[in-house]
């Protein structure tokens, strides 16, 4: 079992940056796939980054693509997101999840074992 715990979340005016950090107890943090979602308000939980176990491979939904990086540290057990050049489209609760089961990179929350509370970020024009 794991524990995620996620912090970095704020207000930010449009094309600012946040980085989001998400912290896991347990010593198996290794073991697990991780993956960033978000949640607007009145809308679906949507994917937005996923990193497998070994942090070498990286996948985005394409309205992040090549402004948000996902990243890992297995010796300190956390999972960040950077974002960069963000929009107020971006605007959610942005949550981590853990994957505990082969595989990485759904992008149906379901696959998702683990998740954290939330951290608010909010993007003003």
């Amino acid at each position: 079992q794991v524990q995620l715990v996620e912090s970095g979340g704020g207000l930010v005016q449009a094309g600012g940056s946040l980085r989001l950090s998400c912290a896991a107890s347990g010593r198996t943090f290794s073991t697990y796939a991780m993956a960033w979602f978000r949640q607007a308000p009145g809308k679906e939980r949507e994917f937005v980054a996923a990193i497998p176990r070994s942090g070498r491979s990286t996948n985005y939904a394409d309205s992040v693509k090549g402004r948000f990086t996902i990243s890992r540290d297995n010796a300190k057990n956390t999972v960040d997101l950077q974002m960069n050049s963000l929009k107020p489209e971006d605007t959610a609760v942005y949550y981590c999840a853990a994957r505990g089961l082969t595989g990485w990179g759904y992008r149906n929350r379901d696959e998702y074992d683990y998740w954290g509370q939330g951290t608010q970020v909010t993007v003003s024009s």
